[in-house]
């Protein structure tokens, strides 16, 4: 097998770990071959679109395999974010090189502020995109040509794909590792990277539980974290006010207070925020993701999804998946 070749491109005020999230998860992946001996899915080459040696937003130092400018061959370039793909020439810079060689290349892919690097092409207007949250006001200001989703955590469009910051860039290459050579190999990666969770990418930025602990100064803040993790457990009021030592009627109306939601909503939509991610993998029916989550009846687990999103699990499945392989 010869390995596929992912180009990643370096540049002075870059993230750091827009970089080393994908770096790290392409290079992790591996296939066995009929002897059971480990192959390399893809060769991964840092390739500087300035000088080789660039420096990250925080002070890392870096050194670029070669230029960006001596390939010949690639598979899959993807672009990082960073400061300078916003706000200097670097953009522009990365546009001119991307124009003159897309035909070429098979998919193109961005993380965060990297679409800064690509949006100026022209190449991605009508297609849907996304982009750090805290720059889609920005990004569908620059370029109104583009249809803007400021919640995926990443999108495919075409050969384009863009993500979100961060961790959403290693969200993004699991992704395509699972497009390339499916999702045990994606899924050993994860493993490999000790992830939580690997995330569909509609799923939105901003999660249920983070909004819940940033806006909570009290003892409620780790709640929400532990609620996650034990959906199909007690979550009734009486077993959550316990939890942090208050009686059932004081956690109501504190929880009320801080987060103007009643516990009994806050803990449906958890449930039903992650069965919408577990309906993404095909092999679990909707009764026993039903179950998994908290809902021991599968009528009214039905009946809450369509209340909440409005259409039901099995439609939920078959237009997430459909949208998957478009």
């Amino acid at each position: 097998m010869t390995p596929k070749h992912i180009v990643i491109v370096g540049y002075d005020n870059i993230t750091s770990l827009d970089l080393a999230g994908p770096l790290e998860a392409f290079s992790s992946a591996y296939i066995e071959d009929s002897q059971g001996k480990r192959q390399h899915c893809y060769k991964v080459t840092i390739a500087a679109l300035g000088a080789k040696t660039f420096c990250s937003e925080s002070g890392l130092r870096m050194t670029a395999a070669c230029s960006l400018n001596s390939l010949r061959h690639l598979d899959t370039l993807l672009v990082p974010g960073g400061s300078g793909m916003r706000t200097s020439a670097t953009g522009l810079k990365l546009a001119s090189w991307i124009s003159r060689h897309e035909y070429r290349i098979r998919r193109i892919a961005s993380v965060c502020t990297g679409i800064y690097g690509v949006a100026p092409t022209g190449l991605l207007n009508g297609r849907k995109v996304t982009t750090h949250w805290k720059f889609s006001v920005d990004l569908a200001e620059r370029y109104p040509e583009l249809k803007v989703d400021a919640n995926a955590l990443y999108v495919r469009d075409g050969k384009f794909y863009t993500s979100a910051g961060i961790t959403a860039g290693i969200d993004l290459s699991l992704a395509l590792i699972e497009e390339d050579f499916g999702a045990q190999a994606a899924l050993s990666v994860a493993r490999e990277l000790v992830m939580y969770v690997k995330r569909p990418g509609g799923q939105e930025q901003y999660s249920e539980p983070l909004k819940f602990q940033v806006e909570s100064t009290s003892r409620f803040a780790d709640l929400a974290a532990w609620m996650v993790g034990h959906l199909d457990r007690d979550l009734s009021v009486e077993a959550l006010a316990e939890r942090i030592n208050l009686c059932p009627r004081q956690f109501t109306r504190r929880f009320k207070d801080e987060f103007k939601s009643t516990p009994a909503a806050f803990v449906q939509r958890l449930r039903l925020d992650e069965a919408r991610k577990r309906l993404s993998a095909a092999d679990y029916t909707v009764e026993n993701i039903a179950d998994s989550v908290g809902f021991r009846d599968p009528d009214s687990f039905r009946r809450a999804f369509v209340q909440q999103f409005g259409l039901a699990p099995t439609q939920y499945r078959s237009r997430f998946i459909s949208d998957k392989r478009t």
